[in-house]
C-alpha cells in the first residue's frame, strides 16, 4: 500500500536539502551490495532526523539497529561538540562496511559502534541519552522501549521507526507482525509519562518526548 503519491514524494525530495556526498555513495553502495536495502533511511527521512538531531544539540544519542550506517551519520550531524553517539546492531557481517563509511563521513570517532542483541546490551549502557532513534526488529520495539526508557532524559525523545508498517495499520483484517506494531503504537499512545506525535514520513516515525 503505498502512503503517499509517488509525485508527492518526488516533489517532497526536490524541496529537501541534498544529502551529503558520502550519503549518497553509501545510498548506492547499500543497494548494490547489502540485502534490503529498502530498511535504509534514505535522502528524505535522512534529513528530517538530521535536523531533529540539530534541533535537540544531542550530547548523547542512542541509535538501535545500525544496518549500514545511514541514519547514524545523519543523527551525528547535530551532536554537540564532544558528543558521542552509541548504535547497536546484531549483524557482524556489516561491520567492516560500516566502519568504512563512518570513516569516509568522518565521524568515526564520533560513534561507538557495538556489535551485539540490544536487549542485551542496552541493560549495560550507564549514561543518559538525550535522544534514542529505535530502528532495529519491530517484535521488539516495545521491550527496547522500555528498556530505554530510564536512559533518556527527562525532555529528552525518542524516534520509533516503521510505525505505519507499510500502511497495515489500517487493515481490517491486520497480520501477526501488524498486530505488534498496533500494540507498541497504542502502548505509547497511552503512556501518560511522555507526549507523542505520529509522523508520515515514509513508512512511519513515531516522535515521544519524555515528560
Amino acid at each position: 500500500m503505498e502512503i503517499i503519491n509517488k509525485k508527492i514524494d518526488a516533489y517532497i525530495d526536490a524541496h529537501t536539502d541534498i544529502e551529503p556526498e558520502v550519503l549518497k555513495i553509501l545510498n548506492r553502495e547499500t543497494h548494490l551490495k547489502v540485502l534490503l536495502p529498502r530498511m535504509l533511511s534514505g535522502h528524505f527521512q535522512g534529513r528530517v532526523l538530521s535536523m531533529i538531531s540539530k534541533m535537540i544539540k544531542p550530547h548523547r544519542i542512542l541509535e538501535l539497529g545500525t544496518y549500514t550506517g545511514y541514519s547514524a551519520i545523519c543523527l551525528s550531524e547535530g551532536l554537540a561538540e564532544e558528543g558521542k553517539l552509541t548504535t547497536i546492531d546484531i549483524n557482524a557481517e556489516l561491520e567492516p562496511f560500516v566502519r568504512s563509511f563512518f570513516e569516509k563521513a568522518k565521524v568515526d570517532h564520533k560513534i561507538e559502534y557495538i556489535i551485539g542483541d540490544g536487549t542485551q546490551v542496552v541493560p549495560e549502557l550507564n549514561e543518559l541519552f538525550d535522544l534514542v532513534f529505535i530502528d532495529a526488529d519491530k517484535k521488539n520495539n516495545g521491550t527496547y522501549y522500555d528498556l530505554v526508557f530510564d536512559k533518556v532524559k527527562p525532555g529528552g525523545f525518542i524516534l520509533i521507526d516503521n510505525v505505519l508498517w507499510s500502511g497495515k495499520v489500517i487493515d481490517e483484517n491486520p497480520d501477526k507482525d501488524t498486530k505488534v506494531i498496533l500494540a507498541f503504537n497504542e502502548k505509547v499512545q497511552n503512556d501518560e509519562r511522555v507526549e507523542n506525535v505520529m509522523l508520515p514520513i515514509r513508512d512511519g516515525v513515531l516522535l515521544v518526548r519524555k515528560r
